[in-house]
């Protein structure tokens, strides 16, 4: 089984994102490896989420932050590829509409959470407000009252989100948060790529250049952000991918082993329902 634990960030050590190697792979030496114990892991995943559905207790949510070309689609199409549709959803965070401005930044992430039996995704999160309005200096935006504004904002910030996640936690629902990690030089091939390969020219957009104007201040925001709200029941796990089929494998494993410790079981009946069950089968075999 590979071991997770390297990649956690749970608040008892500090986290430093320059000491994150991006380019490690583990023990795993090449994509084919990787890929098999990918399939594995999703045989493993497609067994826990018909227990997670049928049990209807428990309800998973994944956030996937990262900086832009680390491969949030694709962990989640590949990672999620065998799962019931039935049972998990998606849900992406990009620039908040009108009416979502009009209420507190957890509101549009609120009513979005799995229900129970339910893996819910999210492509981006509510940590937009603690990164991008950070880097860009977007608090005015967000129809604050001046006097809520202060150099403190974002301690506050950090502790309404530790104090949501553990309200979720208190009610149910399994919060794993993954920070896809890049390197600079990887982030410059990946959007070089998308230029020179024609089938991924729909890739590119200006807008990556410009934010990656801003790579200094995005790695010091997800440090801190990592750093204040890595907790005991909300863990982050930083995830080296440079190469995506490493990150998607390390991703499966985490989400498989924690969906393990939750010793989740298809339910039994008692002994009047399966009397009940017996007295339909007879129904059934007279037709």
């Amino acid at each position: 089984m590979l071991s997770i634990k390297e990649y956690r960030v749970d608040g008892r050590a500090k986290f430093h994102i320059a000491k994150a190697d991006p380019d490690t792979t583990a023990e795993f030496k090449s994509k084919e490896d990787a890929e098999k114990r990918l399939a594995e892991n999703i045989v493993r995943m497609q067994d826990l989420e018909g227990k997670l559905y049928a049990e209807d207790t428990y309800s998973i949510l994944i956030i996937i932050q990262a900086m832009d070309t680390a491969g949030k689609d694709g962990a989640i199409k590949h990672v999620m590829s065998g799962l019931n549709p039935q049972g998990t959803v998606v849900r992406s965070f990009k620039q908040p509409s009108a009416e979502e401005l009009n209420h507190d930044y957890l509101w549009r992430a609120h009513k979005a959470l799995p229900q129970r039996g339910q893996i819910g995704i999210f492509n981006r999160s509510y940590y937009e407000d603690v990164l991008v309005v950070r880097v860009h200096e977007l608090l005015d935006k967000q129809r604050l009252p001046d006097e809520l504004i202060t150099d403190d904002v974002w301690e506050r910030r950090y502790r309404q989100i530790n104090q949501f996640e553990k309200y979720l936690t208190e009610n149910g629902t399994i919060v794993l948060k993954f920070f896809l990690h890049i390197s600079k030089d990887e982030q410059r091939k990946r959007l070089l790529d998308r230029i020179n390969d024609k089938s991924k020219n729909w890739k590119f957009s200006e807008a990556d250049l410009k934010e990656r104007e801003f790579w200094d201040q995005y790695q010091s925001s997800y440090q801190e952000a990592i750093r204040k709200t890595g907790t005991e029941t909300a863990p982050w796990y930083v995830i080296p991918a440079n190469k995506k089929w490493f990150a998607r494998l390390l991703v499966s494993e985490i989400i498989a082993q924690t969906m393990e410790r939750l010793k989740l079981k298809f339910p039994t009946l008692n002994k009047d329902q399966r009397d009940s069950l017996e007295k339909y089968k007879r129904k059934l075999m007279k037709q």
